[in-house]
């Protein structure tokens, strides 16, 4: 009932309106002042209309009166919170860039925690705009809270995994991870429930916050870009070791990823195994850019190709299993091994039964 009576409250306040927008302008043009008097008695019953409407109970929390003005109150006040904090980032964002005094992925952090402080100064600030008693409602807000952690323990969890990464900094925007679930890529958002990671294939993967807290996460640009791959390859036995290794390095030389001016990092070709047909070696080298250790399958692709040519211009063979396959009779002949297995009559009497199963038969 006292949602009806607001409701036709202004049902009453939109006739008078129209009626006011109707008449005003032809009393305007006539100059009817008793026209006018009348628009201007149909303007005063909509703002008063307006007013009664605003200002009734649509319904109460903890007795206290919620009424339409206060909702758009509480409304308006988290809108200018939202807007100021896309203001302040924004102006964060080119400080940043044009000073260069913080990272990329600390001022994500940065921004993303002004963001959440702000809208939620926003929104106690509208709730108390109504009147309401936070410390009448602490009992209530305890209970939903309980409520809520049952309920809603997913969404809480990762929503308190988004804050202990923006916090710790173990995982940043730009960062290259796998995780324990073998999903690959780089890191583009960290927002209150999942992280936006997208593979070099550009897909992209919504991972949920509390699997980086919770399962393993191998972060490969952490702390130094630099980072050392191993490339095997083998060649036949008898080959030359030295020109292996000069092979290998020549194919080192041709990839662009490759870290040379670095003192302790030079490539290296180490003689790891003898396997079944080959000797077996490594390419060991550091990758030079960040770039390259985001994209592991492509780097990898161009040091085999590299050394597959390296290695035939230099005359080396590349190996392949080869296996040679002796057979011999355990018992000898047919005829010596079915009487020794006590099968001579049963194979006797199946030939006899196969001839006659082949004779022609007598036309009639």
């Amino acid at each position: 009932m006292a949602v009806n009576a607001p409701m036709r409250t202004l049902s009453r306040a939109m006739t008078a309106l129209a009626c006011w927008v109707t008449l005003h302008p032809l009393a305007a043009r006539g100059q009817d002042s008793g026209l006018i008097e009348k628009s201007e008695e149909f303007a005063g019953t909509v703002w008063g209309t307006l007013e009664a409407w605003a200002d009734a109970t649509l319904f109460e929390i903890n007795q206290t009166p919620v009424t339409f003005l206060g909702i758009v109150r509480v409304i308006v006040i988290i809108l200018v919170a939202w807007w100021l904090s896309k203001l302040l980032r924004g102006g964060l964002e080119r400080f940043a860039k044009r000073r260069r005094v913080i990272s990329e992925s600390s001022l994500y952090t940065l921004t993303r925690l002004l963001h959440y402080v702000l809208l939620a100064f926003g929104f106690f600030i509208g709730l108390s705009s109504i009147g309401l008693d936070f410390t009448k409602l602490a009992l209530l807000l305890s209970a939903i809270g309980v409520g809520l952690g049952f309920g809603l323990q997913a969404v809480f969890s990762n929503f308190v995994s988004g804050l202990i990464i923006l916090f710790e900094r173990s995982l940043k925007v730009g960062d290259f991870v796998e995780l324990e679930s073998g999903v690959t890529g780089e890191v583009r958002e960290i927002n209150i429930r999942s992280t936006l990671i997208t593979t070099n294939d550009n897909v992209d993967i919504l991972v949920p916050n509390s699997e980086f807290v919770n399962g393993r996460v191998t972060n490969w640009t952490l702390r130094d870009a630099l980072r050392r791959i191993r490339v095997p390859f083998g060649v036949a036995y008898g080959s030359d070791k030295e020109k292996v290794r000069d092979a290998a390095l020549e194919a080192a030389r041709e990839v662009e990823y490759t870290l040379w001016d670095s003192p302790g990092r030079e490539p290296k070709v180490w003689l790891v195994e003898f396997g079944d047909s080959s000797l077996n070696f490594e390419l060991v080298v550091w990758l030079a850019t960040r770039e390259a250790v985001k994209r592991p399958a492509a780097v990898m692709a161009a040091y085999t190709w590299a050394l597959e040519s390296a290695l035939g211009r230099h005359g080396l063979e590349i190996p392949f299993p080869q296996r040679d396959l002796h057979v011999r009779t355990v018992f000898g002949h047919k005829d010596e091994v079915l009487p020794s297995l006590g099968l001579a009559d049963q194979a006797k009497a199946a030939s006899e039964t196969t001839a006659r199963s082949a004779e022609p038969r007598p036309q009639q």
